[in-house]
């Protein structure tokens, strides 16, 4: 593969910014749509402004009295910056050119006034924007939150985290830029235009068409600039999402870089990337840096052909020394604003093109009946699956007819290949997905009609990949019941043979654990998640590769723990170990979404079926 070709592999593949839409393409875990599909993206121009906009100032509208307050701010300063240029024609004319210095310093003294005016109207219109902005952001990052707590699992299974870590920091960050200072630069802009313009023409209207002429010829350049500058750092915002995007993946996957000696090639495709930006920023910053000389050089043309035709008048004694020389200083003043508007145009479309981004996932729909459904209770335990068939693409099915009962107290475990169907069973069970065709019952009450919030009250879970929160020992273990006690809480620890290492730490059960629990083994993270489960006291427990990331040694220390936490409680099991589920009390087989095998160990052993072959080694379990 030629670097051209790699290049694009590695832009499509690590760029953050691809498409401004959540996509709504089914994906499943495990397959090539799963968890790391990157579906979030690609900045630039926003697809509906206005939307976008009134949108936007929904979060603003309750400071409706201080953005007014804060616009008429900018009047006054942008009045005492023109008032302020003006009085330089009184100034010279009544007091510099006649010597009149107790007129002249009473005359600065007015003016210093009025520049005051607009230094204290300035100062007071960014603390009232800023407090706006940060008030609005906060409101903002609330709702996405918020939002992000009623999604469903197949969301965050089909769009990767740093994709909508990137919505909180970067999106968010584009926005509160844009509230803080671009609206205001704008206004202000115009309003300096207009002004200055208007002036222009009071003080002497022949030398106002050179500015007219010149007016075309700034806009021009202004908008060439601009679209090409747009252009560019929308492609370098691109290249820049492909560079976080790898290195993201890269700083997690570092073991792994290690161990099968990947190094080289990862530097070599990062080069790649990073050349990438460094074309693109190069483009940008360039375009970017460019459009202040331009618009100088310019605005220098129109200075000294006003100076020149302007100091020609006053010679022949048509035009005062001082109106000249506050015309001189409104042309050299007027592409100022018209260089920022130009400039600030890039930074709107950015930050509407963020805020686009973030509504995407305010309107990605939540999970169903969360709060319009009834609570089902307290359960007893018995569940059952009739016909449940399922597929994260509507093309292709996971689970085929899948029929089983368990009873309350009873281990039912389930082995197979990978992609056999094991952990979506679970899934369904929680509900994170809902089911093509079939029933899942507890205690005979079919689980869609009952919310999602009180049938997981009813349900622990010890997954394979262990996640503990910030915070102390005791509260990562109370996670599973926020109500349980400390001596709950010990108790749980003791059943998950947690409590012996948990007292050997340095502050027991009020260490605190940070960086997702880093401080401890592999191991020792998994009994504190089996201690969650163990104080949740919920009747239904599903434990998905629950030993997979302790040893054997470890694997028999908890054994017992294990049997007390499963006691009186419905356990689903899914195990690659299969030693670990002998004594369930009935095994299910899965190959291709089907059950083809159940019964106990012993059964299935004298069958000399698939899962003879599974245990005895004949066939290697994936």
């Amino acid at each position: 593969m030629d670097n051209i070709q790699k290049k694009e592999r590695l832009l499509k593949r690590y760029s953050s910014h691809a498409n401004p839409q959540i996509s709504q393409m089914p994906k499943g875990p495990g397959g090539p749509g799963g968890p790391r599909g990157r579906t979030i993206g690609k900045g630039g121009k926003p697809k509906n402004t206005y939307a976008t906009i009134k949108r936007l100032g929904s979060y603003i509208a309750k400071d409706k009295l201080k953005i007014a307050i804060a616009f008429v701010c900018v009047l006054v300063t942008a009045a005492s910056t023109l008032a302020g240029s003006y009085m330089l024609r009184p100034i010279i004319n009544n007091y510099i050119v006649p010597g009149n210095i107790k007129g002249l310093v009473a005359a600065l003294g007015l003016m210093a006034v009025v520049y005051l005016a607009g230094v204290i109207s300035s100062y007071l219109q960014s603390k009232i924007m800023i407090g706006i902005s940060q008030r609005a952001l906060c409101r903002i990052r609330e709702e996405l939150f918020d939002k992000m707590q009623s999604l469903p699992i197949k969301f965050f299974d089909k769009n990767p985290n740093g994709e909508l870590m990137s919505r909180f920091t970067n999106d968010v960050d584009t926005i509160g830029e844009m509230l803080n200072s671009t609206i205001v630069q704008l206004f202000s802009g115009c309003i300096t235009i207009v002004g200055t313009f208007l002036l222009m023409i009071y003080t002497n209207w022949k030398l106002a068409i050179i500015t007219i002429v010149m007016i075309p010829v700034f806009i021009r350049a202004a908008g060439f600039l601009a679209k090409r500058s747009r252009k560019y750092f929308s492609a370098q915002q691109a290249a820049l999402g492909a560079v976080n995007g790898y290195v993201e993946e890269s700083v997690s996957g570092q073991k792994v870089i290690k161990v099968f000696n990947h190094e080289q090639r990862a530097n070599e495709e990062f080069e790649i990337l990073n050349e990438e930006l460094r074309s693109k920023q190069l483009k940008a910053q360039f375009f970017g840096s460019v459009m202040g000389p331009v618009m100088g050089n310019l605005s220098q043309i129109n200075y000294a052909l006003t100076a020149t035709i302007g100091g020609l008048m006053c010679a022949l004694s048509r035009f005062d020394v001082g109106g000249l020389a506050v015309f001189v200083n409104y042309s050299r003043q007027f592409s100022r604003p018209i260089n920022e508007i130009s400039m600030q145009v890039s930074n709107i479309f950015s930050a509407l093109s963020g805020a686009e981004r973030v509504f995407a996932v305010m309107d990605e729909q939540p999970e169903a009946d969360v709060d319009n459904k009834p609570d089902i209770g307290t359960v007893y335990g018995d569940v059952e699956l009739n016909g449940v068939s399922f597929g994260y693409n509507p093309d292709k099915q996971v689970l085929k007819d899948i029929t089983l009962k368990a009873q309350k107290g009873q281990k039912i475990a389930f082995v197979g290949s990978t992609g056999a169907g094991k952990t979506t069973i679970t899934n369904l069970i929680n509900r994170f997905y809902e089911i093509e065709t079939g029933t899942i019952l507890f205690d005979g009450k079919d689980i869609k009609n009952y919310s999602k919030n009180s049938l997981r009250k009813n349900i622990a879970m010890v997954l394979q990949d262990t996640h503990l929160f910030t915070g102390t020992v005791m509260e990562n273990i109370r996670y599973g019941r926020l109500d349980a006690t400390d001596d709950e809480v010990i108790q749980a620890a003791k059943t998950a043979s947690a409590h012996s290492f948990i007292m050997r730490l340095p502050k027991g059960y009020d260490t605190v654990l940070e960086g997702d629990g880093s401080n401890l083994s592999q191991g020792q993270r998994q009994l504190l998640n089996i201690a969650r489960a163990a104080v949740s006291k919920a009747p239904i427990l599903v434990l998905d590769e629950a030993t997979s990331s302790v040893d054997t040694r470890t694997e028999k220390h908890i054994g017992h723990g294990m049997d007390r936490l499963m006691k009186d409680r419905t356990t689903f099991i899914i195990a690659h170990r299969l030693s670990t589920i002998r004594n369930a009390d009935t095994i299910m087989v899965l190959e291709n979404g089907v059950i083809v095998e159940r019964g106990t160990h012993e059964q299935l052993l004298e069958e000399k079926g698939r899962y003879y072959q599974l245990y005895t080694g004949a066939l290697e379990l994936d």
